[in-house]
């Protein structure tokens, strides 16, 4: 395995960088794990200015969004990558647009999630994430249309208070307390009705919540993304 070289991971970043710092650690440190050494991951990252984009999602502007993403994407596919993470779970509703505009593929977040959740039996399962991945249907219907997958989400009080947290607070590194105690709240509420793990749908929420602080399994989609990332790097058939 030392003598492997990993192919190169596209990664398109910035939305928050919150997020991406934890996809270049990650990324760094399995690939460093696998092959030992000074070993590190083979890696283009484009992070983008995340308060324009911002600006167009809180306008419902997506025709925008996925144009600049799909040129960025481009452009880490021209510097060499031989396929592509977009590190943030909300984009991946323009994971079709994307992928349509580069060559290599885009390794899809539902993806590595569902493979996590049928390894681990899972297949009634609770979705957090921003109002756009809870509300809207490209995360959820993804999961159900090609894993057979089953999402529940929270009451509307509790979807707002868990988009309010990411946006106010995590995307700015602010971890607090009190609002790791509503995300639990509103776990216990879903397993409650019937959910056997939680989707952390979001990469900031796995800052603030993690396995030790509930019984609830939770299945972190960047940690699954990541780790699938890695398993293609190091993929030599």
């Amino acid at each position: 395995m030392a003598d492997s070289i990993p192919k190169t991971i596209g990664v398109l970043g910035g939305m928050s960088w919150e997020s991406t710092q934890v996809y270049y650690q990650q990324l760094n440190q399995l690939i460093n794990q696998q092959l030992g050494g000074l070993h590190s991951a083979r890696m283009v990252l484009i992070n983008v200015d995340f308060a324009p984009i911002e600006a167009l999602m809180a306008s419902g502007n997506w025709s925008a969004i996925g144009d600049h993403l799909a040129k960025l994407s481009q452009q880490i596919e021209q510097a060499g990558a031989e396929f592509l993470l977009i590190a943030t779970n909300t984009m991946h509703k323009l994971a079709d647009q994307i992928q349509r505009s580069i060559d290599i593929p885009v390794l899809h977040i539902a993806d590595a999630v569902a493979a996590e959740l049928h390894l681990q039996g899972h297949d009634h399962v609770g979705l957090l994430g921003t109002a756009f991945t809870m509300e809207q249907d490209f995360y959820s219907g993804h999961l159900k249309q090609h894993h057979h997958i089953e999402v529940i989400t929270p009451v509307q009080t509790d979807r707002d208070r868990v988009h309010e947290i990411i946006f106010n607070e995590l995307c700015h590194g602010q971890l607090l307390d009190t609002s790791r105690a509503d995300y639990l709240r509103i776990i216990d509420s879903l397993q409650h009705e019937g959910a056997q793990a939680i989707i952390l749908g979001c990469t900031e929420i796995g800052l603030l919540v993690q396995q030790q602080h509930t019984q609830v399994p939770l299945i972190d989609a960047s940690k699954a993304h990541i780790d699938a990332a890695v398993k293609l790097a190091l993929k030599t058939a």
